[in-house]
């Protein structure tokens, strides 16, 4: 009661989590069902690839062009087209009749989720102005992300082994439409500004950076990172990003102002938000290969032995959220991140082949960790933007935590497959992540300001 006492209305926080669920949902569960969609489908191996990389690549090569839409002509319109173009796409992966078909469908249905996430904080932040109510509202909003993700492959192997991965997507289509009606009836219309146009230069720029750096990891964990393709994909992101640079100094309404990533908080929370991303997926992916290729355990035991990295998820930040009125952001972010480090470190120092049991708590601290800092790490980069890039900066902080994730996802694949020993491979990947959390520990000390809200003045300052 007090949650709901201190908030007001919990509706707007329900419509708005609902959406982001499916988003992050969709990158994990497909991964159970993938295997099944191949056979039924007669899909070759690259087509499998793209069922998953090509709504990877859209999504986070589109997002800061989706935050950029909502902040020109409003995030509610944009977060309500993104739920409709999500839900319609998934209907027609759900019915797809062939592997082309369903790849284009995902491509679609990452657009969406493109549009979606950016417009989910800076709708949160709207709809609960008051910071503590604010910070409750990310912390419901973190633990979504948490228990989406980590979820994923218990819910996918559960789907699949029962009606079959059709219901994958079909999933999507009562929850996409209860968010939109949730959204239209009880979330305010968002402030539009029309006198800002879009640097569409820019934007390609970006999105093309994004989905080739994206690209690039994904292949690195299947070809290694010296393979020419990664390499001509790293260096193609490499010039289209400095094409952006250059853009955005040289134009007079910049998508994303390179004078706002002067704001410690904002442009500090960001790298946090990457970093810890990297340590979390990167676990999580490891830990299902070890357990399925190691221990064979089946993609549904493998779920349930995921599950104590889930279940402190919501947990964490929902508690988060309520502390941070009381200690400021900062206390949150470091405690979560040095929990966190420690996780994957007892991971390390569990021995080559450990039992089950000695990787609960490590697993538990490290699902705890990185939720704990989350909702500070999100409160401080919003808290950073002015309201009138309110869904580039969450459109900035998501891209970064996308990248991130294909990061720990790639060098995690990377080591396991060329290390001697396996076991060796996945406690290396394992002390890269606790060393990743530990130096996001070290920059939230110097990014992350004491108090909630305090860089907000000096980024708007920047915007100006």
């Amino acid at each position: 009661m007090a949650f709901v006492s201190g908030m007001g209305s919990l509706v707007p926080l329900l419509a708005v989590c609902a959406g982001y669920f499916m988003v992050i949902l969709d990158v994990t569960v497909i991964n159970v069902a993938v295997p099944v969609i191949g056979r039924e489908l007669s899909a070759s191996l690259t087509g499998i690839q793209w069922i998953t990389d090509g709504y990877t690549l859209v999504f986070a090569g589109f997002l800061l062009t989706g935050g950029a839409l909502g902040d020109r002509l409003g995030n509610r319109r944009i977060f309500c087209t993104g739920v409709v173009v999500f839900t319609v796409s998934s209907a027609a992966c759900a019915f797809a009749p062939s592997a082309p078909f369903l790849v284009a469908a995902r491509v679609v249905e990452g657009l969406g989720a493109a549009l979606i996430v950016p417009g989910s904080l800076a709708l949160l932040q709207q709809a609960y102005p008051a910071p503590d109510a604010r910070s409750r509202a990310f912390g419901v909003w973190g633990s979504i992300a948490g228990i989406a993700a980590s979820a994923g492959p218990l819910l996918g192997g559960l789907l699949v082994s029962t009606v079959g991965w059709r219901w994958v997507f079909l999933i999507n289509l009562p929850v996409g439409v209860a968010c939109l009606v949730l959204t239209l009836r009880r979330v305010a219309p968002s402030d539009r500004l029309t006198t800002r146009p879009l640097d569409w230069p820019a934007q390609c720029a970006v999105v093309a950076a994004v989905a080739l750096l994206t690209s690039a990891l994904n292949e690195a964990g299947r070809r290694g990172w010296s393979d020419p393709a990664v390499l001509a994909g790293v260096g193609l992101s490499v010039l289209a990003a400095t094409a952006f640079v250059v853009r955005e100094r040289l134009a007079r309404f910049p998508a994303l102002p390179t004078s706002l990533l002067r704001s410690r908080a904002l442009g500090g929370g960001a790298v946090i938000g990457l970093l810890f991303n990297f340590g979390f997926y990167g676990m999580v992916f490891t830990a299902s290969l070890d357990f399925q290729h190691q221990r064979g355990y089946s993609a549904l035991v493998t779920g349930l032995a995921l599950f104590p990295a889930v279940a402190m998820t919501m947990f964490a930040s929902i508690l988060s959220g309520r502390l941070a009125r009381t200690t400021g952001d900062r206390p949150l972010v470091c405690t979560g991140m040095l929990l966190a480090a420690l996780g994957l470190a007892g991971w390390v120092v569990a021995g080559a082949e450990p039992a089950y049991p000695l990787l609960v708590v490590p697993m538990m601290a490290a699902g705890f960790g990185t939720s704990f800092a989350l909702t500070g790490s999100a409160s401080t980069v919003m808290g950073a933007a002015p309201p009138a890039y309110a869904g580039t900066a969450s459109a900035l902080f998501n891209t970064t935590r996308q990248l991130g994730s294909a990061t720990g996802v790639a060098l995690g694949g990377t080591l396991l497959a060329t290390a001697t020993d396996y076991g060796e491979g996945l406690r290396t990947s394992m002390a890269i992540g606790a060393l990743a959390y530990l130096t996001a520990a070290g920059l939230a000390w110097f990014c992350v300001p004491p108090e909630p809200g305090s860089e907000a003045p000096d980024a708007e300052a920047h915007a100006g």
